[in-house]
């Protein structure tokens, strides 16, 4: 099925496009991650036609697409065996600042923190915070759920998403922004449509399954799809665009997505020099009225550690 696959890839894409070369592959063999899986085959794609020509083409042949952007998850998301897709350089790179800096419609090849820089004259950033967030990419930041050490529940990626555009396993595109896409999208996927409504009725009807649901999904967790979606949402298409945050590539390909932002503060930290450990451990529950994004304990082992460096 590959070598079929690969045969018909050459209607549609570049020779430049296609790496088959054997020390090319294994450099895209690695990510972030400890693991190592040496791909087939590599495309780069450099526009939504022709991320819709390959997806197309793996779904008749049964090839497996694992689609790549920075590739700085430490979780392996980014290898394969099979076929990596990833986004020319300069493509994916669109953004739109709406509604005075409030929303950001961006594109996957966007880096987090170029992202932020377009938002810093409105005093605006994007809520997921990862730590790599200076070299991760909107798409999959937005496929993995990722989050740092702040934003926690109430800002990642599924609590601040407004729209989203992705394409599906056999070609068809869903856009959340645009109300006629959406009412072409019900009409041509009803089996679709009626199985996401199935599933959540199977759902609410279990009532241990619905408390642990909400169980997991009350702290940070971005393990697994998010099946949360099946209790925040009634409407199928919206549980079908939260799905697809955290489901890591393997539901469609993210072309595009619109982000409500979140303010970004002039003053951010507070330090506190505390007595006793057990009070400030106290402390710390008082000052969850304040919502602040996070708290963090030095102890004296910890600070006696960076004593020696002036500069802290």
């Amino acid at each position: 099925m590959l070598d079929q696959f690969k045969a018909k890839i050459t209607n549609f894409l570049a020779k430049s496009q296609i790496i088959e070369n054997e020390l090319l592959r294994y450099a895209y063999s690695t990510d972030a991650s400890l693991y190592r899986m040496v791909p087939e085959l590599v495309l780069i794609v450099k526009n939504e036609d022709e991320v819709i020509e390959v997806i197309k083409l793996a779904n008749q042949y049964d090839v497996k697409l694992t689609f790549r952007t920075a590739g700085t998850s430490l979780s392996g998301q980014a290898v394969t065996d099979q076929v990596l897709v990833m986004l020319a350089a300069d493509a994916g790179l669109d953004y739109q600042i709406i509604d005075n800096g409030n929303k950001i419609k961006l594109e996957p090849s966007i880096i987090g923190a170029q992202a932020n820089s377009y938002l810093k004259i409105y005093k605006r950033k994007i809520g997921p915070d990862p730590g790599s967030i200076n070299s991760a990419k909107i798409g999959g930041i937005i496929a993995n759920n990722s989050s740092g050490m702040c934003c926690g529940t109430a800002k990642n990626s599924y609590a601040t998403l407004d729209s989203m555009r992705v394409i599906f396993a056999d070609g068809s595109i869903l856009d959340t922004s645009d109300d006629n896409n959406v009412v072409d999208f019900r009409k041509n996927n009803k089996d679709f449509i009626n199985t996401i409504s199935n599933i959540r009725y199977q759902i609410i009807q279990n009532q241990e399954l619905v408390d642990f649901i909400k169980k997991k999904f009350a702290i940070k967790n971005t393990s697994g799809y998010s099946l949360n979606a099946f209790l925040d949402f009634t409407d199928p298409i919206k549980i079908i665009e939260r799905l697809i945050i955290g489901s890591e590539g393997t539901l469609g390909f993210i072309s595009n997505v619109t982000l409500n932002t979140v303010p970004d503060y002039k003053y951010k930290a507070l330090n506190l020099i505390y007595g006793q450990l057990d009070d400030l451990v106290k402390l710390t529950t008082k000052l969850q009225e304040f919502e602040p994004s996070s708290v963090e304990l030095l102890d004296y082992l910890s600070l006696k550690s960076i004593s020696g460096v002036a500069e802290l």
